[in-house]
């Protein structure tokens, strides 16, 4: 793997925005946008701790850049109807195609086959991405501090809400948590995975969750494995939780889920 896989995803997306743009000029795209949609209450449903104390956001992923095929034949459908039967309190559904093996339709195809909030996870790097997001139908988005400077975290988290999408945004150090904060976010994922590296440790998310002011909600991500990691983040602080690989490698997603919800959340 390269040695900052993140600076070539961010390149790879540049050109992507670039190519979609020929297809679908942006003011068509954003007038595309603005069409009424149903709607489903992403932050509101994180904003309190759900059944157990907790709230899973539980992720339809088929690959990464450092563990290359999970579950390649994932059906988005029988999947995302598994989660809501688990408990999943929302969705995340990993939409890049070159590295993740996601695509928009999975994120369409996912949310029609629920009743759950859905946050499209991508690598956002322009405003054409916020319009095709509420375009696809996504009820929030996922917006990264590290590739993003403060004015477009800034300017993107005023357009999202403009479009009716909740944000989500990603932090990995106590500069990034600042930075999102200053930026009015509200929804301050602790991200445990170093996207640099793809390297993963928990205590990440546990050091920094002290961080954020009382009226941020907090979010644990990546490397969430078992009921005994969401005990010690719960204990932590947090209450939200995203969990995506050892949800897919699950040979019964909708009673791992429940087992975390249960166990992970005191109850067991």
């Amino acid at each position: 793997m390269p040695s900052d896989i993140l600076k070539k995803i961010v390149a790879t997306k540049h050109e992507e925005v670039a190519e979609a743009r020929k297809k679908i000029p942006e003011d068509r795209l954003r007038e595309e946008a603005q069409a009424p949609r149903d709607k489903r209450p992403f932050f509101d449903r994180l904003a309190a701790p759900g059944p157990g104390g907790v709230n899973i956001i539980a992720e339809i992923k088929r690959a990464s850049p450092s563990k290359g095929i999970i579950q390649g034949d994932l059906d988005e459908a029988v999947q995302a109807f598994r989660y809501e039967r688990g408990g999943a309190a929302a969705l995340s559904v990993l939409t890049d195609r070159t590295y993740f093996k996601g695509s928009f339709e999975d994120l369409k195809i996912a949310r029609e086959s629920c009743h759950l909030p859905v946050l499209r996870k991508d690598f956002v790097v322009s405003e054409y991405q916020i319009y095709e997001s509420a375009v696809m139908g996504a009820d929030a988005i996922l917006l990264i501090v590290r590739i993003l400077s403060e004015t477009q975290l800034s300017d993107y988290l005023s357009l999202a809400g403009a479009y009716g999408l909740d944000v989500l945004v990603e932090t990995h150090s106590e500069a990034e948590i600042e930075a999102a904060s200053r930026a009015g976010a509200r929804l301050v994922g602790i991200n445990n995975r170093n996207l640099s590296s793809f390297e993963t440790s928990i205590d990440t998310s546990a050091r920094l969750v002290s961080r954020l002011s009382p009226d941020q909600t907090a979010v644990a991500e990546s490397g969430i494995h078992g009921p005994d990691d969401i005990r010690d983040l719960k204990g932590a602080g947090f209450h939200n939780f995203l969990i995506g690989e050892s949800l897919v490698r699950a040979g019964d997603p909708a009673g791992f889920l429940k087992s975390l919800i249960l166990t992970g959340g005191g109850q067991g």
